[in-house]
């Protein structure tokens, strides 16, 4: 069988993940917090200097605008890249468990109007675990509705054993009066 070679990947993507990994790294910091602060009060500071001037303003103005375009760009790749590394964490937990729903696992390319099916059967899943005395004993929808069904079966099998015994004691009751 002859292996598969690994995709060759793009220069410029891999020097793009690794700069935005950083640059989202530091501004995350307080020290990154702390010089945008600075950059705003020496800012403030200079509009007497400048008079207060439009030029003053547009100053600020553009270099936030800037700043800010850029940083979508930077923090959204980043954002990707976590959002990918959690969802293939979230579905080896699924797929390594026995009792977990297999549908699960990358629902993330379902459409907005396929999870909102999806999640009418959570809600489903929640009403009939409400149920439940023990909150770990449902684990599917299946095996949810599966027991709510038994458990339905056993009631009226248990009303009606009630209902016979209690028309046979009133029966003997009115018998012996």
């Amino acid at each position: 069988m002859a292996r598969r070679q690994p995709k060759k990947k793009n220069r410029f993507a891999v020097l793009f993940d690794r700069f935005s990994t950083k640059v989202t790294k530091a501004t995350g910091s307080p020290m990154a917090f702390l010089l945008a602060l600075g950059v705003v009060i020496a800012w403030c500071v200079s509009g007497p200097l400048f008079h207060f001037s439009d030029t003053w303003q547009l100053v600020i103005n553009t270099g936030t605008t800037i700043v800010t375009f850029l940083m979508v760009f930077l923090i959204q790749q980043s954002q990707n890249k976590d959002t990918i590394a959690l969802q293939l964490k979230l579905n080896e937990l699924i797929a390594c468990n026995e009792k977990a729903s297999n549908r699960l696992i990358d629902i993330e390319d379902l459409t907005e109007d396929e999870l909102v099916v999806l999640k009418k059967f959570y809600v489903k899943l929640s009403t009939l675990s409400e149920k439940e005395e023990d909150i770990f004993c449902t684990h599917s929808i299946d095996e949810a509705e599966h027991l709510d069904d038994r458990k339905n079966s056993e009631n009226r099998k248990k009303r009606a054993s009630l209902k016979k015994a209690n028309g046979k004691d009133q029966h003997t009751a009115s018998k012996a009066s």
